[in-house]
Protein backbone atom coordinates (compact mmCIF):
# COMPACT_ATOMS: atom_id res chain seq x y z
CA UNK A 1 0.00 0.00 0.00
CA UNK A 2 1.32 3.45 -0.96
CA UNK A 3 -0.36 6.53 0.51
CA UNK A 4 0.41 10.20 -0.13
CA UNK A 5 -0.93 12.12 2.86
CA UNK A 6 -1.25 15.79 3.81
CA UNK A 7 -3.07 17.02 6.89
CA UNK A 8 -3.84 15.68 10.34
CA UNK A 9 -6.10 12.94 11.68
CA UNK A 10 -7.54 14.21 14.96
CA UNK A 11 -9.04 10.89 16.10
CA UNK A 12 -6.02 8.76 15.21
CA UNK A 13 -5.50 7.59 18.82
CA UNK A 14 -9.01 6.13 18.96
CA UNK A 15 -8.62 4.45 15.58
CA UNK A 16 -5.19 3.14 16.56
CA UNK A 17 -6.55 1.67 19.81
CA UNK A 18 -9.32 -0.04 17.85
CA UNK A 19 -6.81 -1.53 15.38
CA UNK A 20 -4.45 -2.68 18.15
CA UNK A 21 -7.38 -4.54 19.72
CA UNK A 22 -7.89 -6.23 16.34
CA UNK A 23 -4.28 -7.47 16.38
CA UNK A 24 -2.56 -4.91 14.16
CA UNK A 25 1.01 -3.92 15.05
CA UNK A 26 2.37 -0.40 14.49
CA UNK A 27 5.90 0.66 13.61
CA UNK A 28 5.52 4.38 14.32
CA UNK A 29 3.48 6.92 16.27
CA UNK A 30 2.37 8.86 13.19
CA UNK A 31 -1.25 9.41 12.28
CA UNK A 32 -0.46 8.38 8.68
CA UNK A 33 0.16 4.72 9.57
CA UNK A 34 -3.33 4.20 10.96
CA UNK A 35 -4.79 4.93 7.50
CA UNK A 36 -2.82 2.11 5.88
CA UNK A 37 -3.66 -0.28 8.73
CA UNK A 38 -7.34 0.66 8.63
CA UNK A 39 -7.70 0.01 4.90
CA UNK A 40 -5.89 -3.32 5.36
CA UNK A 41 -8.30 -4.22 8.17
CA UNK A 42 -11.39 -3.43 6.08
CA UNK A 43 -9.95 -5.25 3.04
CA UNK A 44 -9.49 -8.33 5.23
CA UNK A 45 -13.15 -8.19 6.27
CA UNK A 46 -14.46 -7.50 2.77
CA UNK A 47 -12.04 -8.81 0.10
CA UNK A 48 -14.66 -8.29 -2.63
CA UNK A 49 -14.80 -4.53 -2.17
CA UNK A 50 -13.37 -2.38 -4.96
CA UNK A 51 -10.43 -0.08 -4.23
CA UNK A 52 -12.70 2.95 -4.27
CA UNK A 53 -15.17 1.35 -1.86
CA UNK A 54 -12.37 0.55 0.58
CA UNK A 55 -11.25 4.18 0.55
CA UNK A 56 -14.84 5.33 1.09
CA UNK A 57 -15.09 3.08 4.13
CA UNK A 58 -11.79 4.40 5.51
CA UNK A 59 -12.56 8.11 5.24
CA UNK A 60 -15.85 7.64 7.08
CA UNK A 61 -13.84 6.62 10.13
CA UNK A 62 -11.40 9.55 9.96
CA UNK A 63 -11.81 12.95 11.57
CA UNK A 64 -9.63 15.97 10.81
CA UNK A 65 -8.33 17.71 7.70
CA UNK A 66 -6.58 15.66 5.04
CA UNK A 67 -5.86 15.03 1.37
CA UNK A 68 -5.13 11.39 0.50
CA UNK A 69 -3.94 9.56 -2.59
CA UNK A 70 -3.90 5.72 -2.55
CA UNK A 71 -2.14 3.07 -4.68
CA UNK A 72 -2.04 -0.66 -3.89
CA UNK A 73 -0.43 -3.84 -5.21
CA UNK A 74 -3.84 -5.49 -4.76
CA UNK A 75 -5.34 -3.08 -7.32
CA UNK A 76 -2.66 -2.54 -10.00
CA UNK A 77 -3.24 0.30 -12.42
CA UNK A 78 -5.72 2.05 -10.10
CA UNK A 79 -5.47 5.26 -8.07
CA UNK A 80 -7.99 6.65 -5.59
CA UNK A 81 -7.80 10.17 -4.09
CA UNK A 82 -9.97 12.07 -1.65
CA UNK A 83 -9.96 15.20 0.48
CA UNK A 84 -11.55 16.83 3.48
CA UNK A 85 -10.40 20.27 4.57
CA UNK A 86 -7.12 20.08 2.59
CA UNK A 87 -6.77 21.18 -1.05
CA UNK A 88 -6.66 18.55 -3.80
CA UNK A 89 -7.05 18.85 -7.55
CA UNK A 90 -6.85 16.52 -10.54
CA UNK A 91 -4.91 17.60 -13.62
CA UNK A 92 -6.02 16.11 -16.97
CA UNK A 93 -3.68 15.82 -19.97
CA UNK A 94 -4.89 14.57 -23.36
CA UNK A 95 -3.78 15.00 -26.95
CA UNK A 96 -7.33 15.73 -28.09
CA UNK A 97 -10.31 17.56 -26.64
CA UNK A 98 -12.54 15.97 -24.02
CA UNK A 99 -16.11 15.06 -24.89
CA UNK A 100 -17.39 17.22 -22.02
CA UNK A 101 -16.08 20.01 -19.78
CA UNK A 102 -17.86 18.55 -16.73
CA UNK A 103 -17.53 15.23 -14.96
CA UNK A 104 -20.74 13.96 -13.35
CA UNK A 105 -20.88 13.00 -9.67
CA UNK A 106 -21.93 9.44 -8.83
CA UNK A 107 -23.68 8.77 -5.52
CA UNK A 108 -23.78 5.73 -3.24
CA UNK A 109 -26.98 4.09 -2.06
CA UNK A 110 -27.02 2.70 1.47
CA UNK A 111 -28.45 -0.79 1.62
CA UNK A 112 -26.78 -2.58 4.54
CA UNK A 113 -24.76 -2.24 7.73
CA UNK A 114 -21.57 -4.05 8.58
CA UNK A 115 -21.61 -5.81 11.92
CA UNK A 116 -18.30 -4.29 12.97
CA UNK A 117 -17.72 -1.33 15.19
CA UNK A 118 -15.87 1.96 15.16
CA UNK A 119 -13.59 2.81 18.08
CA UNK A 120 -16.45 4.84 19.59
CA UNK A 121 -18.89 1.95 19.28
CA UNK A 122 -20.69 3.21 16.15
CA UNK A 123 -21.41 0.84 13.32
CA UNK A 124 -19.46 1.24 10.08
CA UNK A 125 -21.98 1.93 7.31
CA UNK A 126 -21.49 0.02 4.08
CA UNK A 127 -22.42 1.50 0.74
CA UNK A 128 -23.47 -0.60 -2.19
CA UNK A 129 -22.42 -0.63 -5.77
CA UNK A 130 -25.60 0.95 -7.11
CA UNK A 131 -24.72 4.25 -8.81
CA UNK A 132 -26.57 6.77 -10.91
CA UNK A 133 -25.24 6.62 -14.45
CA UNK A 134 -24.50 9.65 -16.61
CA UNK A 135 -25.04 10.04 -20.32
CA UNK A 136 -21.91 12.26 -20.54
CA UNK A 137 -18.79 10.33 -21.55
CA UNK A 138 -15.73 11.71 -19.82
CA UNK A 139 -13.21 10.61 -22.45
CA UNK A 140 -11.02 12.26 -25.12
CA UNK A 141 -12.64 12.72 -28.50
CA UNK A 142 -11.27 11.05 -31.61
CA UNK A 143 -9.18 7.91 -32.04
CA UNK A 144 -6.46 8.81 -29.51
CA UNK A 145 -7.94 7.92 -26.13
CA UNK A 146 -4.71 8.39 -24.16
CA UNK A 147 -5.16 10.43 -21.00
CA UNK A 148 -2.91 11.25 -18.04
CA UNK A 149 -4.08 12.29 -14.58
CA UNK A 150 -2.09 14.31 -12.05
CA UNK A 151 -3.06 14.64 -8.38
CA UNK A 152 -1.69 17.67 -6.52
CA UNK A 153 -2.55 20.10 -3.74
CA UNK A 154 -1.64 23.17 -5.82
CA UNK A 155 -1.95 23.99 -9.51
CA UNK A 156 1.64 25.26 -9.72
CA UNK A 157 2.86 21.68 -9.22
CA UNK A 158 1.30 20.46 -12.49
CA UNK A 159 1.16 23.52 -14.74
CA UNK A 160 4.18 22.30 -16.72
CA UNK A 161 2.18 19.18 -17.68
CA UNK A 162 -1.36 20.48 -18.18
CA UNK A 163 -3.55 23.55 -17.71
CA UNK A 164 -6.82 21.61 -17.27
CA UNK A 165 -7.78 20.79 -13.70
CA UNK A 166 -10.74 19.68 -11.59
CA UNK A 167 -10.90 21.04 -8.04
CA UNK A 168 -12.24 18.34 -5.72
CA UNK A 169 -14.63 19.26 -2.91
CA UNK A 170 -14.69 17.85 0.62
CA UNK A 171 -15.50 14.10 0.66
CA UNK A 172 -15.19 13.72 -3.12
CA UNK A 173 -13.59 10.36 -3.95
CA UNK A 174 -11.84 10.41 -7.32
CA UNK A 175 -10.87 7.04 -8.79
CA UNK A 176 -8.87 6.21 -11.89
CA UNK A 177 -9.61 2.63 -12.91
CA UNK A 178 -7.67 0.22 -15.13
CA UNK A 179 -9.38 1.49 -18.26
CA UNK A 180 -8.03 4.97 -17.54
CA UNK A 181 -11.47 6.44 -16.84
CA UNK A 182 -11.78 9.05 -14.09
CA UNK A 183 -14.87 8.89 -11.90
CA UNK A 184 -15.85 11.05 -8.95
CA UNK A 185 -18.06 9.56 -6.26
CA UNK A 186 -19.75 10.91 -3.17
CA UNK A 187 -21.28 8.96 -0.32
CA UNK A 188 -24.35 11.16 -0.02
CA UNK A 189 -26.09 13.98 -1.83
CA UNK A 190 -26.27 17.43 -0.22
CA UNK A 191 -28.39 20.47 -1.02
CA UNK A 192 -25.32 22.45 -2.12
CA UNK A 193 -24.16 19.76 -4.56
CA UNK A 194 -23.77 20.83 -8.19
CA UNK A 195 -23.87 17.15 -9.33
CA UNK A 196 -20.81 17.76 -11.53
CA UNK A 197 -17.26 19.05 -11.27
CA UNK A 198 -16.17 21.56 -13.87
CA UNK A 199 -12.88 21.28 -15.74
CA UNK A 200 -11.09 24.60 -15.21
CA UNK A 201 -8.46 25.94 -17.61
CA UNK A 202 -5.61 27.55 -15.69
CA UNK A 203 -4.28 30.93 -16.77
CA UNK A 204 -0.98 30.43 -14.98
CA UNK A 205 2.11 30.71 -17.17
CA UNK A 206 5.02 28.28 -16.68
CA UNK A 207 7.37 31.27 -16.64
CA UNK A 208 5.57 32.60 -13.58
CA UNK A 209 6.66 29.65 -11.47
CA UNK A 210 10.27 29.44 -12.70
CA UNK A 211 13.04 31.03 -10.66
CA UNK A 212 14.64 32.81 -13.60
CA UNK A 213 17.84 34.59 -12.51
CA UNK A 214 16.98 34.34 -8.81
CA UNK A 215 18.46 31.81 -6.41
CA UNK A 216 15.14 31.02 -4.73
CA UNK A 217 11.41 31.52 -5.19
CA UNK A 218 11.25 33.71 -2.10
CA UNK A 219 13.85 36.10 -3.49
CA UNK A 220 12.03 36.16 -6.84
CA UNK A 221 8.70 36.89 -5.16
CA UNK A 222 10.15 39.73 -3.07
CA UNK A 223 11.49 41.35 -6.23
CA UNK A 224 8.22 40.78 -8.10
CA UNK A 225 6.34 43.14 -5.78
CA UNK A 226 6.52 46.23 -8.06
CA UNK A 227 4.64 44.16 -10.66
CA UNK A 228 2.36 42.25 -8.27
CA UNK A 229 0.94 45.42 -6.69
CA UNK A 230 0.20 46.80 -10.17
CA UNK A 231 -1.60 43.55 -11.06
CA UNK A 232 -3.64 43.79 -7.86
CA UNK A 233 -4.78 47.32 -8.78
CA UNK A 234 -5.16 46.81 -12.53
CA UNK A 235 -8.70 47.37 -13.78
CA UNK A 236 -9.89 48.34 -10.32
CA UNK A 237 -8.53 51.84 -9.73
CA UNK A 238 -8.94 54.74 -12.14
CA UNK A 239 -6.26 57.15 -10.98
CA UNK A 240 -7.57 60.04 -13.09
CA UNK A 241 -11.18 59.94 -11.91
CA UNK A 242 -10.08 58.58 -8.49
CA UNK A 243 -12.67 55.82 -8.50
CA UNK A 244 -12.32 52.26 -7.22
CA UNK A 245 -14.44 49.30 -8.36
CA UNK A 246 -14.02 45.78 -6.98
CA UNK A 247 -16.21 43.67 -9.24
CA UNK A 248 -16.47 40.79 -6.77
CA UNK A 249 -18.19 42.86 -4.07
CA UNK A 250 -19.83 45.80 -5.87
CA UNK A 251 -23.29 44.21 -5.64
CA UNK A 252 -22.94 43.92 -1.86
CA UNK A 253 -21.63 47.41 -1.04
CA UNK A 254 -25.04 48.66 0.12
CA UNK A 255 -25.40 45.75 2.52
CA UNK A 256 -21.85 46.26 3.81
CA UNK A 257 -22.48 49.96 4.49
CA UNK A 258 -25.54 49.06 6.57
CA UNK A 259 -23.80 46.39 8.66
CA UNK A 260 -23.23 46.40 12.42
CA UNK A 261 -19.45 45.75 12.30
CA UNK A 262 -16.64 44.32 10.19
CA UNK A 263 -14.77 41.22 11.33
CA UNK A 264 -11.40 40.39 9.75
CA UNK A 265 -10.48 36.76 10.43
CA UNK A 266 -7.23 35.15 9.31
CA UNK A 267 -4.05 33.33 10.36
CA UNK A 268 -0.34 34.16 10.18
CA UNK A 269 0.69 36.62 7.47
CA UNK A 270 -2.94 37.18 6.43
CA UNK A 271 -3.76 38.16 10.02
CA UNK A 272 -0.94 40.71 9.90
CA UNK A 273 -2.42 42.22 6.72
CA UNK A 274 -5.70 42.65 8.62
CA UNK A 275 -3.84 44.42 11.47
CA UNK A 276 -2.13 46.64 8.87
CA UNK A 277 -5.45 47.91 7.47
CA UNK A 278 -7.67 47.93 10.57
CA UNK A 279 -6.97 51.59 11.36
CA UNK A 280 -7.82 52.75 7.83
CA UNK A 281 -10.98 50.64 7.71
CA UNK A 282 -12.15 52.21 10.99
CA UNK A 283 -11.37 55.67 9.66
CA UNK A 284 -13.02 55.41 6.22
CA UNK A 285 -15.97 53.13 7.00
CA UNK A 286 -16.71 54.54 10.48
CA UNK A 287 -17.64 51.00 11.50
CA UNK A 288 -16.29 48.96 14.43
CA UNK A 289 -13.58 46.61 13.12
CA UNK A 290 -12.60 43.40 14.90
CA UNK A 291 -9.46 41.50 13.91
CA UNK A 292 -9.23 37.89 15.06
CA UNK A 293 -6.93 34.92 14.68
CA UNK A 294 -9.13 32.18 13.21
CA UNK A 295 -8.08 29.57 15.77
CA UNK A 296 -8.80 31.86 18.74
CA UNK A 297 -12.06 33.00 17.13
CA UNK A 298 -13.29 29.40 17.04
CA UNK A 299 -12.07 28.63 20.56
CA UNK A 300 -14.18 31.47 21.97
CA UNK A 301 -17.45 30.60 20.18
CA UNK A 302 -17.68 34.28 19.27
CA UNK A 303 -21.21 35.73 18.95
CA UNK A 304 -22.01 36.44 15.29
CA UNK A 305 -25.09 38.30 14.03
CA UNK A 306 -26.90 38.50 10.71
CA UNK A 307 -25.85 42.13 10.21
CA UNK A 308 -22.13 41.35 10.62
CA UNK A 309 -19.78 41.33 7.63
CA UNK A 310 -16.96 38.80 8.01
CA UNK A 311 -13.80 38.96 5.91
CA UNK A 312 -11.77 35.76 5.60
CA UNK A 313 -8.23 36.37 4.38
CA UNK A 314 -6.05 33.52 3.11
CA UNK A 315 -3.37 33.34 0.44
CA UNK A 316 -4.19 29.73 -0.43
CA UNK A 317 -7.92 29.93 0.27
CA UNK A 318 -7.63 26.55 2.01
CA UNK A 319 -6.38 27.46 5.51
CA UNK A 320 -8.26 25.02 7.75
CA UNK A 321 -8.90 27.28 10.76
CA UNK A 322 -9.98 30.17 8.53
CA UNK A 323 -12.29 27.88 6.56
CA UNK A 324 -13.90 26.49 9.73
CA UNK A 325 -14.40 30.03 11.03
CA UNK A 326 -16.03 30.93 7.69
CA UNK A 327 -18.52 28.08 8.01
CA UNK A 328 -19.22 29.05 11.62
CA UNK A 329 -20.10 32.62 10.58
CA UNK A 330 -22.03 31.52 7.50
CA UNK A 331 -24.28 29.26 9.58
CA UNK A 332 -25.16 32.28 11.72
CA UNK A 333 -26.24 34.38 8.75
CA UNK A 334 -23.32 36.82 8.41
CA UNK A 335 -22.25 38.14 5.01
CA UNK A 336 -19.03 36.31 4.01
CA UNK A 337 -16.32 38.12 2.04
CA UNK A 338 -13.30 36.09 0.87
CA UNK A 339 -9.89 37.67 0.21
CA UNK A 340 -7.69 35.04 -1.48
CA UNK A 341 -4.99 34.57 -4.09
CA UNK A 342 -6.28 31.25 -5.43
CA UNK A 343 -9.23 31.02 -7.81
CA UNK A 344 -11.37 27.95 -7.15
CA UNK A 345 -10.18 27.54 -3.56
CA UNK A 346 -12.57 26.50 -0.77
CA UNK A 347 -12.84 30.03 0.64
CA UNK A 348 -13.56 31.37 -2.87
CA UNK A 349 -16.35 28.88 -3.40
CA UNK A 350 -17.97 29.23 0.02
CA UNK A 351 -17.95 33.04 0.26
CA UNK A 352 -20.92 35.18 -0.78
CA UNK A 353 -18.57 37.61 -2.50
CA UNK A 354 -14.88 38.48 -2.44
CA UNK A 355 -11.71 39.93 -3.88
CA UNK A 356 -9.06 37.96 -5.74
CA UNK A 357 -5.78 39.68 -4.86
CA UNK A 358 -4.12 38.76 -8.20
CA UNK A 359 -0.60 38.59 -6.73
CA UNK A 360 0.32 35.71 -9.04
CA UNK A 361 1.48 32.25 -7.94
CA UNK A 362 3.52 32.25 -4.74
CA UNK A 363 5.74 29.17 -4.50
CA UNK A 364 7.90 30.01 -1.48
CA UNK A 365 6.36 28.95 1.83
CA UNK A 366 7.01 32.37 3.39
CA UNK A 367 4.40 34.74 1.97
CA UNK A 368 5.82 38.03 0.66
CA UNK A 369 4.08 39.52 -2.37
CA UNK A 370 0.71 38.11 -1.23
CA UNK A 371 1.04 40.12 2.00
CA UNK A 372 1.48 43.45 0.20
CA UNK A 373 -1.32 42.61 -2.26
CA UNK A 374 -3.66 41.69 0.61
CA UNK A 375 -3.03 45.11 2.17
CA UNK A 376 -3.77 46.86 -1.13
CA UNK A 377 -6.96 44.81 -1.62
CA UNK A 378 -8.26 45.85 1.81
CA UNK A 379 -7.23 49.47 1.19
CA UNK A 380 -9.18 49.42 -2.09
CA UNK A 381 -12.19 48.02 -0.24
CA UNK A 382 -12.01 50.91 2.25
CA UNK A 383 -11.77 53.41 -0.64
CA UNK A 384 -14.77 51.85 -2.39
CA UNK A 385 -16.99 51.80 0.70
CA UNK A 386 -16.21 55.46 1.51
CA UNK A 387 -16.71 56.89 -2.00
CA UNK A 388 -20.10 58.43 -1.05
CA UNK A 389 -18.71 60.32 1.96
CA UNK A 390 -17.92 63.93 1.01
CA UNK A 391 -15.80 64.51 4.10
CA UNK A 392 -13.56 61.56 3.18
CA UNK A 393 -12.75 62.76 -0.36
CA UNK A 394 -9.45 64.57 0.42
CA UNK A 395 -8.21 61.53 2.32
CA UNK A 396 -9.33 59.17 -0.47
CA UNK A 397 -7.57 61.31 -3.06
CA UNK A 398 -4.35 61.28 -1.04
CA UNK A 399 -4.42 57.48 -0.73
CA UNK A 400 -5.24 56.87 -4.41
CA UNK A 401 -2.32 59.05 -5.52
CA UNK A 402 -0.14 57.19 -3.02
CA UNK A 403 -1.18 53.92 -4.66
CA UNK A 404 -0.24 55.36 -8.07
CA UNK A 405 3.34 56.03 -6.91
CA UNK A 406 3.72 52.79 -4.97
CA UNK A 407 5.32 50.53 -7.66
CA UNK A 408 8.17 52.99 -8.31
CA UNK A 409 8.71 53.45 -4.59
CA UNK A 410 8.91 49.67 -4.07
CA UNK A 411 11.61 49.51 -6.77
CA UNK A 412 13.49 52.19 -4.84
CA UNK A 413 13.32 50.13 -1.63
CA UNK A 414 14.55 47.01 -3.44
CA UNK A 415 17.71 48.93 -4.39
CA UNK A 416 18.68 48.67 -0.70
CA UNK A 417 19.29 44.94 -1.16
CA UNK A 418 23.10 45.07 -1.05
CA UNK A 419 23.07 47.31 2.05
CA UNK A 420 20.58 44.97 3.75
CA UNK A 421 22.86 42.04 2.93
CA UNK A 422 25.72 43.76 4.78
CA UNK A 423 23.49 44.49 7.79
CA UNK A 424 22.36 40.85 7.82
CA UNK A 425 25.98 39.74 8.29
CA UNK A 426 26.01 41.57 11.63
CA UNK A 427 22.93 39.82 13.02
CA UNK A 428 22.80 36.32 11.53
CA UNK A 429 24.83 34.74 14.36
CA UNK A 430 22.64 36.26 17.08
CA UNK A 431 20.06 34.14 18.88
CA UNK A 432 17.25 36.69 18.98
CA UNK A 433 16.04 39.86 17.28
CA UNK A 434 13.46 42.48 18.25
CA UNK A 435 11.41 44.56 15.79
CA UNK A 436 9.81 47.72 17.22
CA UNK A 437 7.25 50.14 15.81
CA UNK A 438 3.76 51.48 16.32
CA UNK A 439 0.75 52.86 14.47
CA UNK A 440 0.49 51.58 10.92
CA UNK A 441 3.97 50.05 11.26
CA UNK A 442 3.00 47.74 14.12
CA UNK A 443 1.75 45.16 11.59
CA UNK A 444 5.11 45.53 9.81
CA UNK A 445 6.86 44.55 13.05
CA UNK A 446 4.67 41.47 13.43
CA UNK A 447 5.12 40.45 9.81
CA UNK A 448 8.89 41.11 9.78
CA UNK A 449 9.36 39.09 12.97
CA UNK A 450 7.24 36.26 11.55
CA UNK A 451 9.36 36.12 8.38
CA UNK A 452 12.58 36.01 10.42
CA UNK A 453 11.19 33.21 12.61
CA UNK A 454 9.93 30.98 9.83
CA UNK A 455 12.86 31.35 7.42
CA UNK A 456 15.92 31.76 9.68
CA UNK A 457 14.75 29.74 12.75
CA UNK A 458 15.99 32.66 14.86
CA UNK A 459 13.76 33.84 17.69
CA UNK A 460 12.23 37.15 16.71
CA UNK A 461 9.50 39.28 18.23
CA UNK A 462 7.45 42.13 16.85
CA UNK A 463 6.78 44.59 19.68
CA UNK A 464 4.45 47.56 19.83
CA UNK A 465 6.77 50.42 20.79
CA UNK A 466 4.17 51.75 23.23
CA UNK A 467 4.56 48.55 25.25
CA UNK A 468 8.34 48.90 25.59
CA UNK A 469 8.26 49.99 29.22
CA UNK A 470 5.85 47.22 30.17
CA UNK A 471 8.44 44.45 29.99
CA UNK A 472 10.36 44.30 26.67
CA UNK A 473 12.77 47.07 27.75
CA UNK A 474 14.39 44.51 30.08
CA UNK A 475 15.68 42.68 26.98
CA UNK A 476 17.53 45.70 25.62
CA UNK A 477 21.32 45.79 25.90
CA UNK A 478 24.26 46.32 23.56
CA UNK A 479 24.21 42.68 22.47
CA UNK A 480 20.52 42.51 21.49
CA UNK A 481 19.92 43.23 17.78
CA UNK A 482 16.97 45.61 17.39
CA UNK A 483 15.25 46.90 14.27
CA UNK A 484 13.14 50.03 14.80
CA UNK A 485 10.71 51.59 12.35
CA UNK A 486 10.50 55.34 12.82
CA UNK A 487 8.70 57.12 9.98
CA UNK A 488 7.08 60.59 9.90
CA UNK A 489 3.44 59.98 10.77
CA UNK A 490 1.09 60.80 13.63
CA UNK A 491 3.06 58.57 16.06
CA UNK A 492 6.54 59.80 15.07
CA UNK A 493 7.13 61.67 18.35
CA UNK A 494 6.15 58.58 20.34
CA UNK A 495 8.47 56.41 18.25
CA UNK A 496 11.32 58.85 18.83
CA UNK A 497 10.69 58.55 22.58
CA UNK A 498 10.94 54.75 22.33
CA UNK A 499 14.11 55.09 20.24
CA UNK A 500 15.73 57.25 22.91
CA UNK A 501 14.71 54.73 25.58
CA UNK A 502 16.47 51.99 23.62
CA UNK A 503 19.70 53.94 23.05
CA UNK A 504 19.77 55.01 26.72
CA UNK A 505 20.08 51.27 27.60
CA UNK A 506 23.06 50.88 25.22
CA UNK A 507 20.83 49.48 22.49
CA UNK A 508 22.22 49.88 18.96
CA UNK A 509 19.10 49.83 16.77
CA UNK A 510 18.99 49.35 13.02
CA UNK A 511 16.65 52.10 11.84
CA UNK A 512 14.10 52.09 9.04
CA UNK A 513 13.12 55.71 8.44
CA UNK A 514 12.27 58.20 5.71
CA UNK A 515 14.86 59.43 3.26
CA UNK A 516 16.96 62.37 4.46
CA UNK A 517 15.28 62.41 7.87
CA UNK A 518 18.24 63.38 10.03
CA UNK A 519 16.50 63.46 13.41
CA UNK A 520 16.11 59.69 13.97
CA UNK A 521 19.22 58.75 12.01
CA UNK A 522 21.63 60.03 14.67
CA UNK A 523 20.36 57.29 17.02
CA UNK A 524 20.85 54.36 14.64
CA UNK A 525 23.87 52.07 14.29
CA UNK A 526 22.70 51.39 10.70
CA UNK A 527 20.02 53.18 8.71
CA UNK A 528 17.74 51.99 5.92
CA UNK A 529 16.03 54.92 4.19
CA UNK A 530 12.70 54.33 2.47
CA UNK A 531 10.57 56.77 0.42
CA UNK A 532 7.78 58.68 2.15
CA UNK A 533 4.20 57.79 1.23
CA UNK A 534 0.72 58.05 2.77
CA UNK A 535 0.76 56.72 6.33
CA UNK A 536 -1.63 53.83 5.61
CA UNK A 537 0.60 52.60 2.75
CA UNK A 538 3.92 53.13 4.52
CA UNK A 539 3.84 49.58 5.92
CA UNK A 540 4.17 48.19 2.39
CA UNK A 541 7.48 50.03 1.96
CA UNK A 542 8.82 49.30 5.45
CA UNK A 543 8.07 45.54 5.35
CA UNK A 544 10.22 44.90 2.27
CA UNK A 545 13.55 45.58 4.08
CA UNK A 546 12.45 43.08 6.74
CA UNK A 547 11.58 40.49 4.06
CA UNK A 548 15.08 40.99 2.64
CA UNK A 549 16.68 40.75 6.11
CA UNK A 550 14.94 37.40 6.71
CA UNK A 551 16.04 36.17 3.27
CA UNK A 552 19.70 37.15 3.63
CA UNK A 553 19.99 35.89 7.22
CA UNK A 554 18.52 32.55 6.14
CA UNK A 555 21.01 32.28 3.27
CA UNK A 556 23.92 33.11 5.61
CA UNK A 557 22.72 30.46 8.07
CA UNK A 558 22.41 27.87 5.29
CA UNK A 559 18.64 27.43 5.72
CA UNK A 560 16.30 26.23 3.00
CA UNK A 561 14.67 29.53 2.09
CA UNK A 562 11.74 28.19 0.08
CA UNK A 563 10.90 25.18 2.26
CA UNK A 564 11.50 25.96 5.95
CA UNK A 565 11.33 22.99 8.28
CA UNK A 566 7.99 21.89 9.74
CA UNK A 567 5.99 24.33 7.57
CA UNK A 568 3.82 23.98 4.46
CA UNK A 569 2.46 26.47 1.94
CA UNK A 570 -1.19 25.64 2.45
CA UNK A 571 -1.74 25.40 6.20
CA UNK A 572 -4.57 22.92 6.52
CA UNK A 573 -4.14 21.94 10.17
CA UNK A 574 -4.47 23.70 13.49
Amino acid sequence: MWISFAGIITNYKDVKQFLVQKGHKFRSDTDTEIIAKLIKHIHGLHPNYSFRELVEQVIQQLEGAFALCFKSMHFPGEVVATRRGSPLLVGIKTKTKLATDHIPILYSKEHSKLKDHRPHGHEIPAHGLARSQSTSEFLPQGDNKEVEYFFASDASAIIEHTDRVIYLLDDDVASVEKEGVLKIHRLKRTLEDTHAREITTLKMEIQQIMKGNFSSFMQKEIFEQPESVVTTMRGRINFDSETVVLGGIKDYIGEIRRCRRLLLIACGTSYNSAIATRQLLEELTELPVMVDLASDFLDRNTPIFRDDVCFFISQSGETADTLMALRYCKQRGALIVGITNTVGSSICRESHCGVHINAGPEIGVASTKAYTSQIISLVMFALMVSEDRISAQPRRSEIIQGLRNLPDQIKEVLELDSKIQEISKKVFEKKSLLVLGRGYNYATCLEGALKIKEITYMHSEGILAGELKHGPLALVDKGMPIIMICTRDNVFVKCMNALQQVTAREGRPILICHKNDQEPQKYGSSVLEVPKTVDCLQGILTVIPLQLVSYHVAVLKGCNVDCPRNLAKSVTVE
